[in-house]
């Protein structure tokens, strides 16, 4: 497999690799502020709530300032997802074509059930200040967070299949997969480890963000009852919530070596099936030419099979194994992924998670002694943190889908069987320019957005009219024209 290179066209670089190019960089994107979103909205439904059961102002103002970053997430989110939505029949026609009939079926549920609920009482909840009643309007923002796990369930039952394809049967007339069970396609036994891993994982994403914005106000000497309780509220559930994320995360895994037990070898570059297989901290060498040659500095004894068996002395198939096995099933063919990508995002992630929960615990830590606000080391780590979801959130993706390689569907359609066939490599290289650059413009600006609001802070709002019970205030928030 040849490496691809983001803005550097190299001779002999495949209209293939362009294509995969351009679908991960706008993934990228797309995937910095999509799990914010999905954790803000939870977020801000539980401020509000607690504003509607106490009457206490505090809550209102948490409600009301995280509810801008809750709004410049969705709103990048939705324009970097419609480019994500193009490129299925620009650049790979051939899978839309093959395939379009099941993993269109649960997008096009996520589009007019999940994204209308959140787009509608999104509206409603911004428009709706002083005009719905308190607990309409407090409704409304539960609908809106409702609706993004929806939303999330639907995209990754779609993503699911293409890991573990079920529900269907191919038709040997028209030579395309048609759906025969949507309930089995929405209960597939992938996804229904990978949303709460990435509903979980969207809580820690927002989580580390308030945590961020938090000490950055804190740094600048700026405390105030919106800060402390923020991070009163936000560091045990991120603490919590990192931890359920890498719960889920290791049953995954387990699944995964039953699934795609490539994928699992690739990850450790386990190259021979091994009883007690250890599992390595860090390895360098030329992973994909001489496997002999790796240099592993450091490892941890029979931990690979207790992740991937629950025993010390578990087998765990190898590289070389699993290799002659998918060729004997499905034909002649390289069925090795690139073996330093799968090896070092698989570690990135999990090393980000972990540092999100080591964070986290160490803020509640620092809290609970009444030093937060006067630990300076602390509130500096915790706004590099807000980077560390983005991280995890990025690595766990290039994992999952270049560790299927060299399958699209696996053991169903190959990645270079899915192209558009008429579509040239200048054709990709022009509108992979223009998606960079628009989205780099629509995240920069989004990024703006969020850092200018840090700023801002909440001590510069507004008294709310409501000083007292869980009634509304009686002017809107300045939500819709804050930027």
């Amino acid at each position: 497999m040849r490496p691809t290179y983001l803005l550097i066209i190299l001779p002999g670089v495949s209209t293939l690799d362009l294509a995969r190019t351009q679908f991960a960089i706008t993934t990228l994107f797309h995937f910095i502020f999509v799990p914010m979103s999905i954790g803000l909205a939870a977020f801000v439904a539980l401020c509000q709530t607690l504003h509607y059961r106490t009457g206490r102002d505090v809550y209102l103002l948490m409600t009301r300032f995280w509810g801008k970053f809750l709004l410049i997430s969705v709103a990048v989110g939705v324009v970097t997802g419609i480019v994500m939505e193009f490129q299925f029949g620009m650049n790979w026609s051939q899978y839309s074509r093959y395939v379009g009939d099941i993993f269109g079926a649960p997008l096009a549920m996520e589009g007019l059930i999940a994204f209308f609920l959140e787009s509608t009482f999104l509206g409603l909840w911004i428009f709706g200040w002083g005009r719905l009643s308190p607990k309409l309007h407090l409704l409304t923002a539960w609908c809106v967070a409702v609706g993004t796990m929806i939303s999330a369930y639907f995209i990754l039952a779609a993503n699911s299949w293409m890991q573990h394809p079920v529900g269907y049967a191919i038709n040997h007339v028209s030579h395309r997969a048609e759906l025969k069970s949507i309930f089995a396609v929405l209960t597939n036994s992938t996804v229904l480890l990978a949303f709460p891993h990435t509903a979980f994982g969207a809580l820690t994403t927002a989580g580390m963000l308030i945590i961020g914005i938090c000490a950055f106000q804190l740094i600048r000497r700026r405390p105030s009852d919106v800060v402390t309780r923020s991070l009163r509220l936000a560091l045990p559930i991120t603490v919590v919530t990192a931890i359920v994320t890498l719960g889920f995360g290791h049953f995954q895994g387990q699944l995964m070596e039953k699934q795609q037990p490539m994928k699992m070898a690739a990850a450790e570059v386990l190259y021979n099936s091994t009883n007690s297989a250890s599992f390595s901290i860090f390895a360098y060498g030329p992973f994909q030419s001489h496997p002999a040659k790796l240099t592993h500095d450091l490892r941890i004894p029979d931990v690979l099979s207790l992740l991937a068996t629950d025993t010390l002395h578990g087998r765990v198939e190898g590289i070389r194994q699993i290799q002659a096995q998918e060729v004997k099933k499905y034909g002649p063919g390289n069925y090795i992924p690139n073996l330093a990508v799968t090896y070092w995002t698989f570690r990135l992630m999990i090393g980000a998670g972990i540092l999100m929960l080591l964070i986290a615990f160490i803020g509640v830590v620092q809290q609970r002694r009444g030093r937060i606000e006067r630990s300076r080391w602390f509130q500096r780590v915790a706004i590099v943190g807000i980077l560390l979801p983005i991280l995890a959130n990025w690595t766990g993706w290039m994992f999952t889908e270049m560790g299927r390689q060299p399958w699209v569907v696996y053991g169903l359609l190959k990645t270079s069987d899915a192209r558009s066939p008429n579509v040239a490599s200048w054709e990709v290289v022009l509108t992979l320019a223009g998606f960079i650059v628009v989205l780099g413009t629509v995240t920069a600006v989004g990024a703006w957005l969020m850092l200018k609001e840090a700023k801002h802070g909440p001590d510069d709002e507004s008294t709310p009219g409501a000083t007292s019970g869980p009634s509304a205030p009686a002017t809107a928030p300045d939500l819709v024209m804050a930027y």
